[in-house]
């Protein structure tokens, strides 16, 4: 990969960043449709960003992706927020116009709805049942609304420390899209009444994680199977291991279910083609990296 004196840099920022898949991803999009473009990763702790974007404005810099700690950080330093990262109050990719002001967006949502599009889930119109409000949770609850699904019910510790970020977030979709949201505490008969009515269940908290891979959310196989109306599909956003407890208990079942590694992909190409104008080649980006 030839770099030449009109390369266009982008970038992840966060703390760590060492581990990211991101920029094998992208300089491998790059290549495979001779972009200009190069993609690196660099340690940015919080309370650093606003001079980085400085600096990032005056190289000329294209735009960058961010992870934790600075998602939340980059809401008050973005000129324009897509309306996904306006209601969650969360930005992962920023875009820097040609003026010099940057637009935040999130495109986590956007990974788990595209994947659950290609494995052929039609969510629009339905109910969901979200279990968890961390980060994946509200990017996906946020991006479920804007893209059609008529009722969400998300599942919340009552002593989550997500709170009061959840309620704000709950109150904007109720009142800016036509999906209905409501919150619920962890309670098995309440739970098992909400995946009953449900086309898709979606695992966004951490519970069947490596290395507590014996660990499930869900307490009996029958929670899943009570459905009256076409199975249902489950999905859970970890993806160490593959195959948690919960999708093997989904299998088990003879439900159709998939784990969170294309969300990885997809938030990726979303970015990709914010930046670019281009649609990534995501069918050889999954093959060399997100084949099983």
């Amino acid at each position: 990969m030839e770099i030449s004196g009109r390369t266009k840099m982008i970038c992840l920022l966060g703390s760590p960043v060492a581990h990211s898949m991101s920029p094998a991803m992208h300089n491998e999009a790059f290549a495979e449709l001779g972009l200009d473009y190069r993609y690196l990763a660099f340690d940015v702790k919080e309370g650093e960003l606003a001079g980085v974007m400085d600096s990032f404005r005056s190289m000329g810099v294209r735009g960058f992706n961010l992870t934790m700690p600075l998602k939340t950080e980059a809401v008050a330093l973005c000129d324009r927020l897509s309306p996904a990262a306006e209601i969650a109050g969360s930005v992962n990719t920023v875009v820097l116009e040609d003026d010099g002001t940057a637009t935040g967006h999130t495109t986590d949502g956007i990974g788990f709805t595209e994947s659950a599009r290609q494995e052929g889930v039609d969510f629009r119109g339905q109910k969901v049942t979200l279990l968890g409000t961390g980060g994946a949770g509200i990017a996906i609850l946020v991006q479920l609304a804007l893209d059609g699904a008529r009722e969400v019910a998300v599942f919340e510790r009552a002593t989550s420390r997500f709170h009061d970020r959840t309620a704000r977030v709950v109150a904007e979709l109720n009142e800016r899209t036509h999906c209905h949201v409501t919150v619920y505490d962890y309670e098995d008969a309440v739970m098992q009444q909400q995946i009953a009515e449900s086309c898709l269940l979606i695992n966004a908290t951490n519970v069947g994680m490596a290395p507590h891979t014996d660990a499930c959310i869900i307490q009996d196989p029958s929670w899943l199977t009570q459905r009256a109306a076409a199975p249902l599909v489950v999905a859970d956003v970890i993806y160490n291991p593959r195959k948690t407890k919960l999708l093997e208990m989904a299998e088990a079942c003879g439900l159709k279910s998939f784990n969170g590694i294309n969300m990885l992909l997809y938030q990726g190409a979303a970015a990709f083609e914010l930046w670019t104008g281009e649609r990534m080649p995501t069918e050889k980006i999954k093959a060399k990296f997100f084949s099983e």
